[in-house]
């Protein structure tokens, strides 16, 4: 949960305490993002478990590739921007909060482990399970490789599968099948040093995928099977559901991004040229213009402007769409999840506001298709605000943190001569980035 101080301001307007009456806990979600950063301010009423959205910041993005950091100064001010506009909305100062983590380097795989039931009762405690969990972790990964996340997918009591909750149960021999992630440790070391560059602290890191599930999926898709494709700017991030269980997850670097790109190429006008008119005039597939309606774009360094129709943006756009929707089929094949995904695809990111991409998506998969909206903010605070795809994985990540609010991690640098008391608060390097990278 996210420590949090309220501003000169606010604390002159607040009396008797009504505010902390009003809201018992405030959640920042951090989207650090390839072509943009997002901060979303929220607070948990106080014997509820909804939630009221207080502010959106937001700030264009320069200093990331794919997901991944490469500038860190660029980075840093993009953060800085887009939590002030947070706070100022909010009345909040930002303390901490949690982070998405994304990028082609993120890998994910399945594994088992195996423990003995050693009580005399023979009852499985949490204990146990968290021993069990303790023992996947033990697997050899590359020293440049960290766990982000450990999902369970199934527990073995002597030979008894499918079970989903083993506490309380009887046995002696436990096994588990669990969904690991993985992530290059200098990718997270720099989100990590970038949050705190900007001035905060991380409380959690979490796979960007699995957070923008939070927002726009509801337990029923993931019960019968549903596949989410978010499509940001420099990624694309898939994450496929059964039996209310993630199953696979998988992230490529074709995304909003590369459209742009072709549409600067394509009609030899600047980026920034460029992604207005993708998103003002761009269409995925041709059936979905309604009106072929001719637009004009500035030439270039003293060029007339040139006259472009929906259709000639749309034989620009629609191919890498195609590549794009074909690379995630190939994924959700891979997953082996493919024929039992009864609430078929949900697309949602700033690619999923490109027109008749669902039109091309259920020709493509031949799967079911909607548009995913993040809710569960009821009506009241800015939450009409943050009902659109592109801040998904924004909401996610709140979501994500009022699900799992027990958990806080938190990765912070060494000094060269600390004091007695960061001895005792700070872990050495390799505890710390043990216990940053775990995760239930």
């Amino acid at each position: 949960m996210n420590r949090f101080k309220r501003t000169q301001g606010e604390q002159q307007q607040q009396t008797d305490g009504s505010a902390e009456e009003a809201h018992s806990d405030v959640i920042v979600g951090l989207d650090i993002g390839t072509t943009k950063v997002c901060a979303i301010v929220a607070a948990r009423k106080r014997g509820s478990n909804g939630m009221t959205v207080l502010g959106i910041g937001e700030s264009p993005s320069e200093g990331l590739n794919r997901g991944v950091v490469v500038n860190i100064e660029k980075t840093v001010r993009s953060i800085q921007q887009a939590v002030q506009q947070a706070e100022q909305q909010s009345g909040v100062r930002i303390e901490d909060v949690i982070v998405g983590i994304a990028g082609d380097h993120i890998q994910s795989f399945p594994t088992m482990g195996i423990v003995g039931i050693s009580n005399p009762e023979k009852e499985i405690t949490k204990a146990d399970v968290e021993r069990l969990l303790d023992e996947t972790r033990k697997i050899a990964l590359p020293s440049d490789r960290k766990i982000l996340h450990i999902i369970p997918q199934d527990f073995i009591i002597d030979g008894q599968d499918g079970i989903t909750d083993p506490v309380g149960m009887s046995g002696i021999r436990m096994e588990a099948n669990v969904h690991v992630v993985t992530g290059l440790v200098t990718a997270a070391q720099n989100i990590y040093r970038c949050v705190e560059r900007a001035g905060m602290k991380v409380s959690n890191l979490v796979l960007q995928p699995l957070a923008s599930s939070y927002a726009v999926l509801d337990d029923e898709e993931k019960e019968i099977g549903v596949a989410l494709i978010d499509i940001g700017g420099g990624t694309t991030d898939i994450a496929v559901f059964e039996g209310g269980i993630i199953r696979h997850t998988a992230l490529f670097g074709i995304a909003g991004r590369q459209i742009t790109d072709d549409v600067r190429r394509g009609l030899g006008i600047i980026a920034a040229q460029a992604e207005r008119v993708k998103q003002e005039y761009g269409h995925a597939m041709q059936t979905s213009i309604m009106r072929d309606e001719m637009f004009m774009i500035p030439g270039v360094g003293g060029r007339k402007p040139m006259e472009v129709t929906k259709s000639l943006l749309c034989d620009i756009i629609q191919p890498r769409m195609e590549e794009l929707l074909e690379f995630a089929l190939a994924e959700i094949r891979r997953s082996g999840y493919s024929q039992n995904l009864s609430a078929g695809i949900v697309l949602t990111g700033g690619g999923a506001l490109l027109r008749g991409i669902d039109e091309l998506a259920y020709q493509i998969t031949g799967m079911p298709v909607k548009i995913g909206i993040p809710s569960g903010f009821g009506d009241g605070g800015l939450a009409p605000e943050i009902e659109n795809p592109r801040y998904a994985t924004g909401v996610g990540l709140i979501g994500y943190a009022m699900k799992h609010s027990d958990q806080s991690v938190v990765l912070e640098e060494e000094t060269d001569t600390p004091t007695d008391e960061q001895q005792s608060d700070k872990a050495s390097i390799l505890g710390r980035m043990k216990s940053f990278f775990q995760e239930l």
